[in-house]
């Protein structure tokens, strides 16, 4: 049987343009109430029907897309008597979008199984403009059959969709790509930072950076921060930065490898945590740094 009818959890900043595209694509949605009501109604807008609880969701829908923080918040959505688990018709699938630690998911994956429901994790790449346009990147982790029959719900915001493997398989690629995506984030802001104490002029900066081999897309969007003190480039909180290192870095410890890098840039985003800086985007690492090397950057 085909999907029909998906079921969305954690619609904010990327669950939105998820939301959109499922509805743009045809399928039914069924949405689960959020802090901010804002991307609620605007899905209902288009065609969502607002369900009233996690029962009433799971219950209507054949695949549920979790798009939450991390590993506390997709446990406690799915264990539990309220639980997704507890709730939901058989033969249900979970996609789970959010970024989560590996050995967690496979847990889940084992215990949704035991109640005849199937879960397999697809985190994302790239960010809320890509999600609004349907082009998000997938890491897919989970059994070939049952991502083939989801593809299509997938390919509604997703024009990446690439299969890592087994359950968890996705969750440790997603790791990776957090790692090496904040890791420059953090060697970009130091740079720049570097740069204008020294009076470097930001536009040669960009454009000697830019056109060899030390670019990176992380520099070209953190440039704009000294640039046009526009952040919105990496709209990602600098905290759910600092945790998804940190997830990262257990990984690297339970597989065991050494990872003293990732601990340094890991710091770098603890640091900002705790100076203030959490809710902020990425690029705003600038601001902190500049700040703690006596000049005084823009800041909106």
């Amino acid at each position: 049987m085909s999907i029909k009818t998906v079921g969305l959890i954690g619609v904010g900043l990327m669950g939105h343009g998820i939301g959109k595209n499922v509805l743009a694509k045809g399928f039914g949605l069924q949405v689960l109430a959020h802090k901010n009501r804002a991307p609620i109604d605007s899905l209902k807008s288009l065609g969502a029907v607002e369900a009233a609880d996690i029962a009433a969701l799971v219950r209507a829908c054949d695949l549920l897309i979790l798009c939450v923080t991390g590993s506390p918040q997709v446990e406690a959505i799915l264990r539990g008597p309220q639980g997704v688990f507890a709730q939901a018709k058989k033969e249900l699938i979970i996609a789970d979008c959010s970024t989560a630690e590996p050995h967690s998911t496979i847990a889940l994956e084992i215990e949704a199984r035991a109640v005849g429901i199937t879960l397999v994790d697809t985190p994302m790449t790239r960010t809320p403009k890509e999600a609004e346009a349907g082009k998000l990147g997938l890491m897919v982790g989970g059994d070939a059959a049952v991502l083939e029959k989801i593809h299509p719900v997938l390919a509604a915001f997703a024009d990446l969709i690439v299969p890592t493997g087994p359950v968890g398989s996705g969750h440790q690629l997603k790791l990776i790509n957090n790692f090496l995506s904040l890791g420059h984030a953090a060697i970009a802001a130091e740079a720049i930072t570097v740069a204008a104490k020294a009076g470097v002029k930001m536009e040669a900066l960009r454009d000697v950076i830019m056109g060899g081999g030390a670019a990176s897309v992380m520099f070209g969007r953190l440039i704009n921060v000294p640039l046009s003190d526009d952040d919105s480039h990496a709209k990602f909180a600098i905290r759910n930065a600092r945790k998804d290192l940190r997830y990262y870095t257990n990984m690297t410890e339970q597989l065991p490898v050494a990872s003293y890098l990732a601990e340094q840039v890991h710091q770098t985003y603890v640091l900002a945590d705790t100076l203030g800086y959490g809710e902020r985007y990425v690029p705003r690492l600038i601001t902190m740094m500049m700040a703690n090397a006596g000049l005084k950057p823009k800041q909106s």
